[in-house]
C-alpha cells in the first residue's frame, strides 16, 4: 500500500488558498492510486519538539559518528518518530503559502526538527549522501505576487531554491512544484483563474 504524508503548512484551513490546490493534488493521487494511506500533519496544530539544548547537543553526537546517550536518549524519541512518519511515506505533498518570500516558520520549525545526520543524510569521506531517496515530494504553493520563472521577481522566491536545496540534501531529486500566482495582487476573478490553472497543473500529475 502507498503512503502519502500531506505536510500542511498553512493556517487557514479550509480559507486555504494552498489547500484548495492540495485537495485537488490528494484527490488526484487518491484516484490513481486506489486505497492510498494519508497521512495529515499539520505543523500548526502539531506540537513540534523544541530543538533545546539536549536534543542540539545529540544532534552534535549523532555528527561526530557518536550514538545518542545520556538525557539526549529519551529527547530524541519524539525527534525519531517524526524522524520515521516522514520516511514511512512514498509520497510526500508539501503545502505551503509564501511568507515573506519563504516558507512559514513552523514548516522551518518542522524540517529542522527531522532533517537530521544518520537519519536524512550521512557524511562520508566523499561528501555527504542523502539517506531519503526514492520519494516523490510535490510542493504546492501560492504566492501574493508573481514570482514565475523568467519573471524580474524571480530572485525573490525563497520557497523553491530552499526546498530544492534541503530535499536534494537528504538524496530526494524526484521534485514537482505547483504555484499558484499572483493571489494578492490581482482581482477577484483573476485569482480564481489562477487557483484553477494550478488545480488544472495538480490534476494532470499521473501516479499510476
Amino acid at each position: 500500500m502507498k503512503k502519502v504524508l500531506h505536510i500542511v503548512a498553512s493556517p487557514r484551513g479550509a480559507g486555504s488558498r494552498t489547500l484548495r490546490i492540495a485537495d485537488a493534488l490528494i484527490k488526484k493521487i487518491q484516484k490513481d492510486i486506489p486505497g492510498a494511506e494519508i497521512d495529515t500533519l499539520d505543523v500548526f496544530a502539531e506540537k513540534l519538539p523544541e530543538m533545546n539544548i539536549t536534543r542540539v547537543n545529540g544532534k552534535y553526537m549523532l555528527m561526530s559518528g557518536q550514538e545518542l546517550s545520556g538525557e539526549a536518549v529519551e529527547a530524541w524519541e519524539e525527534i525519531k518518530a517524526h524522524i520515521n512518519r516522514f520516511l514511512a511515506a512514498d509520497i510526500i505533498v508539501i503545502s505551503t503559502p509564501m511568507w515573506n518570500f519563504g516558507i512559514p516558520y513552523k514548516l522551518k520549525h518542522y524540517i529542522d526538527v527531522i532533517w537530521q545526520p544518520g537519519f536524512m543524510f550521512k557524511y562520508t569521506e566523499s561528501g555527504p549522501v542523502g539517506l531519503a531517496a526514492g520519494r516523490k515530494v510535490i510542493v504546492v504553493s501560492t504566492r501574493g505576487g508573481d514570482y514565475t520563472p523568467g519573471t524580474p521577481a524571480e530572485a525573490y522566491d525563497q520557497i523553491t531554491p530552499y526546498l530544492k536545496t534541503v530535499l536534494g540534501w537528504a538524496g530526494i531529486t524526484d521534485l514537482t512544484f505547483i504555484s499558484g500566482q499572483p493571489m494578492d495582487a490581482n482581482t477577484p476573478e483573476g485569482r480564481e483563474a489562477k487557483i484553477n490553472e494550478a488545480i488544472t497543473r495538480a490534476e494532470s500529475i499521473n501516479f499510476a
